[in-house]
């Protein structure tokens, strides 16, 4: 077996690390930032933030036309440092949170799928982590 292609995202908030954490993993936040693109919304989240403790976002085209739940199991959960999981599909993310002055610095590393390009992945991901720091940087 091949390893897997990692991808990196990274984004720097302008808000402390607290107020990153509790706005990363707090399902109301979530619906809200939670999205690539404006045609998308995130109408349902669930987090169970603990090893073995399972979260659930359902992504769906604004116009109906398509949705799917991304889902994950905690393989590591470091409050305000780490967060690590496995999706479904078997492959592995890690986000790692760290203060940067007084901007919080988020750092995503996960397996590349095997359906997409490449650039295609990293550019939806990173459209997400933008997505974050528009949203934390107005409600924090």
């Amino acid at each position: 077996m091949t390893a897997k292609q990692k991808i990196t995202v990274e984004v720097t908030v302008n808000q402390s690390i607290e107020k990153v954490w509790k706005i990363w993993t707090t399902p109301a936040d979530i619906m809200k930032w939670n999205t690539a693109s404006d045609e998308w919304h995130t109408p349902k989240a669930e987090n169970d933030l603990r090893v073995g403790g399972k979260f659930l976002s359902r992504m769906e085209a604004k116009d109906g036309s398509f949705g799917f739940d991304f889902i994950g199991t905690y393989t590591s959960v470091k409050i305000n440092e780490e967060i690590g999981y496995v999706m479904e599909d078997g492959r592995t993310c890690v986000i790692n949170f760290s203060k940067d002055g007084k901007a919080t610095k988020i750092v995503t590393v996960f397996d590349a799928e095997t359906e997409n390009p490449i650039e295609m992945q990293k550019g939806g991901w990173q459209a997400i982590a933008n997505n974050f720091k528009k949203y934390a940087e107005a409600n924090g």
